[in-house]
């Protein structure tokens, strides 16, 4: 397995930190850190490259938030614009192609390409063969991100790298959460550490449990055979080796269930033989929010950029699947 080395002084080029703030500060151009530094970039950015090079640079405090996602609270964790997001950005420009080399073809979530509708048509995909995919067994890792064993996940970056330098601050960032599990949800770079995480687990359904039909949407994992007992088999063995492995267990909601009699429900939709539809609970939330933007409309009423988000972002839900129905008996007539 070739390892990579000399990524570490390209990383505190003054070049790639330009590059690197560019990217980072998209779509937060009103952010008062990045206002400050577009003010005077050479200033600050000089001082990233001087915090790399002389490796100086210290994690800084995460800031934390919890929020609801899908009906549960998860613990969103943020650093500061400057130094840190730029530095990650920095880190990613000269190691991504590394991260994404060792990842399979059915790894999706946070990488470019590879996000909802990859997993879905990828899923799509495997349904047009009927007779192997005759059964679905699907699981959730518990607690994926907090339960990340830094030392598993530094001993396996040192499988892909080998420059001292780079070790260095991968080490520092993966321990700059306190104790000796997790990583933070709502970093950059936490989101290639997870799926990098993982990867050997890929690796290791497709090549040694001969797994053809995998998906995995982060810790989702969705696996058609035409064998419910081979699945039932497969999956004391995954508990096996993500236990012995990567320190990691399946939720207790696993199933193993025949797929043209319930589809599958994935990232969003459920996916049958020959057509896919809305989740339920994302159909029923569509149905109220799109009756309620239908009454304002009767009564004049301005439709907030709320609304107009609502109305946007659910018809990129419905263009994806087999909605016709749905949205035309729902969908709002705005102007006219």
């Amino acid at each position: 397995m070739k390892r990579h080395s000399n990524i570490y002084n390209k990383i505190c080029e003054y070049a790639n930190i330009v590059n690197a703030h560019s990217k980072a500060k998209r779509d937060k151009s009103h952010y008062s850190a990045v206002k400050r530094i577009d003010n005077s970039p050479e200033e600050y950015l000089r001082i990233v490259e001087m915090l790399l090079k002389y490796k100086e640079y210290r994690v800084s405090k995460y800031k934390t938030q919890k929020i609801i996602d899908k009906g549960k609270e998860r613990e969103l964790s943020k650093l500061p614009y400057f130094p840190d997001r730029i530095i990650q950005w920095a880190i990613l420009l000269q190691t991504e192609h590394v991260f994404l080399s060792v990842l399979t073809n059915f790894t999706c979530a946070s990488l470019k390409n590879r996000g909802i509708h990859y997993a879905s048509k990828l899923l799509d995909k495997y349904m047009l063969n009927k007779e192997e995919t005759k059964y679905c067994l699907k699981i959730d890792i518990k607690k994926f991100y907090p339960n990340i064993n830094h030392e598993i996940l530094k001993q396996l970056l040192r499988k892909k790298f080998k420059d001292k330098d780079l070790l260095w601050l991968f080490d520092s960032i993966v321990d700059s959460v306190d104790g000796e599990i997790g990583i933070p949800i709502g970093s950059y770079l936490s989101q290639y550490f997870a799926n990098y995480y993982l990867a050997w687990f890929d690796h290791w359904l497709k090549e040694e449990c001969s797994c053809k039909f995998v998906v995995r949407y982060m810790d989702d994992v969705v696996i058609l055979h035409h064998d419910k007992h081979f699945l039932h088999d497969l999956k004391r063995k995954m508990d096996e080796y993500l236990e012995l492995n990567l320190k990691l267990k399946i939720k207790d909601n696993w199933q193993v269930f025949p797929t043209e009699i319930r589809g599958i429900d994935f990232v969003g939709y459920r996916h049958f033989y020959g057509y896919k539809l809305l989740r339920k609970t994302t159909a029923k939330r569509y149905k109220r929010k799109m009756l309620n933007i239908k009454k304002k409309i009767s009564i004049k009423y301005k439709l907030s950029k709320s609304d107009l988000h609502s109305i946007s972002s659910y018809k990129g839900w419905l263009d994806w699947c087999d909605s016709y129905r749905l949205k035309e008996k729902y969908k709002p007539k705005i102007g006219g």
